[in-house]
């Protein structure tokens, strides 16, 4: 029997484009599935932090490790670290530091981030490229600082 195969970032570059939240009373119902794989009710609201949730969606559909957390920082638990010269696109997340200076190094699980997709490394550009949610109020393929990188892990060995 012949298998389909398809990355987590595949998968979740079918959203882009296609997944915003919504104004006003009404919740993207995607996002709120997202949510509830974090232990969140199916009623939370799209207007709450969800880029954790983005990453459990396409993780746990491909049966993948995930972190079940709404924590960005969570995935510094989840796979294997892999250094960034090394990260590929299709089997990496990327989590990032969110927030002012003086933000704490990856030691530190409770405390803001980002998580996303890796898509990229612009080295000369000290940009990363990340699949993610949440970004702008939507799913997008965005740009972050190489700088407020806290860690690559890879969903299987």
């Amino acid at each position: 029997m012949k298998k389909i195969e398809i990355t987590a970032y595949e998968l979740a570059q079918r959203f882009v484009g296609q997944v915003f939240e919504r104004a006003g009373v009404q919740d993207h119902p995607l996002i709120q599935w997202w949510l509830s794989l974090c232990g969140y009710g199916l009623d939370s609201h799209d207007e709450v932090p969800w880029c954790s949730a983005f990453c459990q969606g396409p993780t746990y559909e491909l049966r993948l490790p995930r972190s079940k957390s709404a924590a960005a920082r969570s995935w510094l638990t989840v796979g294997i670290p892999v250094p960034l010269d090394r990260a590929e696109v299709g089997f990496d997340v990327v989590i990032l530091k969110r927030g002012g200076p003086g933000q704490p190094g990856p030691d530190v699980i409770a405390a803001p981030g980002h998580v996303g997709f890796f898509g990229g490394h612009e080295a000369a550009a000290g940009r990363l490229l990340v699949l993610g949610g949440n970004q702008g109020d939507a799913v997008t393929l965005g740009s972050f600082r190489t700088d407020d990188l806290l860690g690559v892990r890879r969903l299987f060995g």
